[in-house]
């Protein structure tokens, strides 16, 4: 299975060859090290884990600088896929995709804080007409007459956002393997610098 990490960089305008616009994100993709190989014999399940950027040595604790083998990395993560080909030192590159792959795509979405019921689920509010005071925004009822609680997973304010989105069958528009650029068609959840994960769809 091909993948990559990248960092979300902004969105644009990408014009195909047919002259159609399509919305687009800018993925920076940085090289990545194979750090280890994940075997079923071993640890129990497959997976290659991989690291990418630099990081002061300070930053990071002995035991992972040791298994990094003094080369600290910035994000480390693993794919569960069989290793194949791949080796402990080996470099994976953005050229791993190409135009019109589809993919999948993991990032972690922009972080709202504590929001009410009308932003975070939709919810209409109270009345516009007369009669209506300090309950413009407020959610209603919540509780039933019989069982007299309050339901779990009733729809209330909350914590809204910094939650992980996977989009499937993402179209990848253009590839510049120069510049470590990748092209995504329409938005990818979060904002500039959140780290992006892409995977070749199955």
């Amino acid at each position: 299975m091909k993948f990559t990490l990248a960092t979300k960089q902004h969105m644009t305008e990408f014009f195909s060859e047919d002259g159609k616009v399509h919305p687009a994100t800018i993925l920076k993709a940085s090289p990545l090290t194979v750090t280890a190989i994940k075997t079923s014999e071993k640890d129990g399940y497959e997976a290659i884990q991989v690291g990418q950027g630099e990081q002061k040595k300070e930053r990071i604790s002995k035991a992972l600088l040791g298994h990094l083998k003094g080369t600290p990395s910035k994000v480390v993560k693993e794919f569960r896929t069989a290793p194949g080909d791949l080796s402990v030192g080996a470099t994976i590159a953005c050229d791993i995709f190409n135009k019109g792959d589809v993919v999948t795509v993991s990032s972690i979405s922009k972080g709202k804080g504590f929001q009410g019921p009308m932003k975070r689920h939709g919810m209409s509010g109270g009345w516009g007409q007369h009669g209506q005071k300090h309950s413009a925004r407020e959610i209603g009822s919540i509780g039933a007459t019989g069982p007299q609680r309050v339901f779990k997973g009733k729809r209330m304010a909350g914590r809204m956002g910094s939650d992980r989105i996977t989009q499937k069958s993402v179209t990848i528009l253009d590839v510049d393997a120069v510049n470590g650029l990748i092209l995504i068609k329409g938005a990818v959840a979060g904002k500039r610098g959140t780290l992006v994960e892409i995977k070749a769809s199955n």
